[in-house]
């Protein structure tokens, strides 16, 4: 490297001494060492701030589990066209834009623009997008707007196939279903990458664990009695994004005997939802709070087509029995603008969100949550999840 005075006077002399000069230079002044490339650094992470002094919330979300899959299908209510979306397990944001579609084309069928969105969650946003762009006039009717919706309560990861269906009771075809919708969300979410508020991101995600017990017995699952056995077509969709790979001890700072890194795709969804709530309203929709308790209060709508899209609130409105709450519950803490990786260790997830740290026990298995309806939140539970990440930072 020159410094700027050397560059000066070097280009100071070229300009005044010529060929000859240079040739008096190259053979009386020794060759200077060539200075050696500094490496690159090894990345630092910012330690997570484990401590329930730093809790300023807690929240529960009741994700909708249908064994046989989201609800798709189409019926009459009177002089009503329903189409129904909702159902999707822990997957509604990540199917949300793929479903939207199906929405769409199942409600635009029968030739009619004039078409009501029931719900303001994510499923509801997005069908009401992909209706608006497809020339319909949509109004969005809901008894709560998104941040009050359970939508607001998810964690907020690419997880599609998340409590997604029973194997058993699935319909032959839904895997080829469920591979559309999650390749056409995936394709809507990467377009929201990158914007102001950064709606979607990507994290680096450490996926932790201790040394196996002595024996070399795993620690024994949640027990299953329910005879569930949920979907799993993440093999269907591999190309998307990249794998995770095992990391060597000096590649990370975790007291853990094993560690993989990937990437996960975040939401975040305050940014996300405001967007969508936004585009919707700019492009020409219109919002209006309205609450339904049976399918007959649909008559009140002036739009021959509804597109249902009440997550878990269609078990009442809609008597839907097949609907199972998986109770899944946040502790927020506050935010850490230096954190941007994520992490699974020990039963516990931690994604490092613009507004807050989500922390989450998920349990020993997709069964943890399973059937309960309960919203009010434990705080117990939310203590020892964080603490048991705590000690990663001990």
């Amino acid at each position: 490297m020159i410094l700027a005075s050397s560059r000066r006077n070097v280009i100071a002399g070229l300009g005044g001494l010529g060929t000859a000069g240079l040739a008096g230079c190259a053979t009386t002044s020794p060759a200077s060492p060539a200075p050696s490339r500094p490496g690159f650094q090894p990345r630092i992470l910012a330690p997570l701030r484990m401590d329930m002094s730093r809790l300023t919330h807690m929240t529960v979300c009741l994700r909708p589990f249908r064994a046989a899959g989201p609800r798709l299908d189409v019926e009459t209510v009177g002089d009503k066209r329903v189409v129904h979306n909702y159902g999707h397990g822990g997957s509604g944001w990540s199917l949300a834009w793929g479903s939207a579609r199906i929405a769409a084309a199942n409600a635009l069928e029968g030739g009619h623009r004039d078409i009501a969105v029931i719900g303001c969650g994510a499923l509801g946003l997005t069908a009401a997008l992909t209706l608006q762009r497809a020339g319909a006039r949509v109004s969005i009717y809901a008894a709560e707007r998104t941040a009050q919706t359970r939508s607001a309560r998810a964690t907020g990861v690419w997880s599609p196939d998340s409590r997604i269906a029973d194997v058993a009771r699935a319909p032959a075809a839904f895997g080829d279903v469920w591979e559309r919708m999650a390749r056409d969300s995936w394709a809507m979410h990467q377009t929201y990458v990158g914007l102001p508020g950064r709606p979607v991101f990507w994290n680096d995600n450490y996926m932790l664990r201790d040394a196996p017990r002595p024996g070399g017995s795993p620690p024994a699952p949640d027990p299953d009695q329910s005879g569930i056995e949920f979907a799993n077509y993440s093999s269907r969709v591999r190309d998307l994004g990249s794998r995770s790979r095992p990391l060597v001890p000096h590649e990370h700072p975790f007291p853990v005997a094993q560690a993989r890194l990937g990437l996960t795709m975040t939401f975040n969804v305050a940014a996300l939802a405001a967007r969508l709530t936004d585009d919707f309203l700019r492009e020409g929709g219109r919002i209006q709070q309205m609450t339904f308790h049976t399918p007959a209060d649909l008559a009140r709508l002036s739009e021959p087509v509804v597109v249902n899209c009440t997550g878990y609130g269609a078990r009442d409105l809609w008597g839907d029995d097949t609907l199972t709450p998986v109770r899944g519950q946040i502790a927020w803490l506050a935010p850490q603008p230096e954190v941007d990786y994520s992490l699974y260790y020990s039963g516990v997830s931690v994604v490092p969100r613009p507004d807050g740290i989500v922390v989450q026990a998920l349990g020993g298995s997709d069964m943890y949550g399973y059937g309960i309806e309960e919203e009010v939140a434990d705080r117990a539970e939310a203590e020892q999840a964080i603490n048991t990440v705590a000690r990663l930072f001990a």
